[in-house]
C-alpha cells in the first residue's frame, strides 16, 4: 500500500500513525478510569431520565440486584472476576459477559448492581446465572423477565404501582418470589414444577396451564401478573 509513496511521505504517515495510536491508548485508559471510578464502581448519571431498563444478556455466576439511593446516579455496579462490557445509553444499562466465560472450569464471576429508586425500571435477566438474588424494596418496577439456564433465584419484590408483568422461562432449579404483604398476584404456570407453593396452597408435580390468583384478587388494584413457562424443581410464590 505504501510502495508508491516517497520517503518523506512515508515518514509523515509513520509519525501520524504513531501519534494517533498513542492518543488512542490514552483516551481508552481515560474512559476506562471514568467508567469504573476510583473504587472500581461503574456508574452513569441519572440526568433527566424518566425511566430506565437493565439488560443482562449473559448472566454472571452470582448476580445480586438491589434498589437504593445512589446519589444522582442511574445505577452503580461492581464486579468480581472478569469484568463485563458495561454500557449505559439513553437509559438502557447493558451488562454483557463474553459467552466464552460460561465454561464450568473457568473463573467464576459475581456482579452486584444497585438501581436508582428515583425512576421506574424494567429488568431483563438472561441465562448463564447460577445464583440470582434481587432485593428490590422501594424500586418502581414496571416489568421483570428472568429466562434460561438458572439454578437458584430469589426475588424480593417491591410494592407495585399498577399491573406489573413478570415472566420466568427456561430451566430453573429453585425459584422463590416474595411480594409485600397485602399485594395481590395472579399466576399462570405454563411449565411444570415438582413442588409448587402459592401463598397458603401447596402442590406436587403440577403444571401444564395452571392458573391461580391470590385471595381477594382485584384486577383494578396494583398486582403482579406472573407467568412461569419453565420447569422447576421447587417454585414458591408468596407474600410477607
Amino acid at each position: 500500500m505504501a510502495a508508491h509513496y516517497d520517503d518523506e511521505q512515508k515518514a509523515f504517515l509513520l509519525e501520524f500513525l504513531q501519534r494517533s495510536n498513542a492518543l488512542g491508548r490514552q483516551e481508552i485508559a481515560r474512559l476506562r478510569e471514568e467508567s469504573a471510578g476510583k473504587e472500581g464502581i461503574f456508574s452513569a448519571p441519572l440526568a433527566d431520565l424518566e425511566s430506565a431498563r437493565l439488560a443482562f444478556p449473559s448472566g454472571a455466576f452470582r448476580l445480586t440486584l438491589r434498589a437504593g439511593d445512589v446519589k444522582g446516579a442511574l445505577y452503580q455496579a461492581r464486579f468480581e472476576g472478569p469484568v463485563p462490557d458495561v454500557k449505559a445509553i439513553d437509559g438502557v444499562v447493558t451488562i454483557r459477559y463474553p459467552r466464552r466465560l460460561w465454561v464450568p472450569s473457568r473463573e467464576k464471576t459475581a456482579a452486584q448492581v444497585t438501581l436508582s429508586r428515583a425512576i421506574p425500571w424494567q429488568i431483563v435477566i438472561q441465562g448463564g446465572t447460577s445464583e440470582m438474588t434481587a432485593e428490590l424494596g422501594g424500586l418502581n418496577l414496571t416489568f421483570l423477565e428472568v429466562k434460561g439456564g438458572l439454578h437458584v433465584v430469589h426475588l424480593d419484590l417491591p410494592a407495585p404501582t399498577g399491573r406489573v408483568p413478570m415472566r420466568i422461562s427456561g430451566g430453573v432449579s429453585e425459584v422463590t418470589v416474595r411480594r409485600p404483604a397485602g399485594v395481590a398476584a395472579r399466576v399462570h404456570l405454563k411449565g411444570w414444577a415438582a413442588g409448587f407453593v402459592f401463598d397458603d396452597q401447596t402442590f406436587s408435580a403440577v403444571g401444564n396451564d395452571v392458573r391461580l390468583q391470590s385471595t381477594g384478587f382485584d384486577p383494578a388494584a396494583p398486582y403482579y401478573d406472573i407467568e412461569v413457562a419453565s420447569s422447576a424443581n421447587q417454585l414458591t410464590i408468596t407474600s410477607g
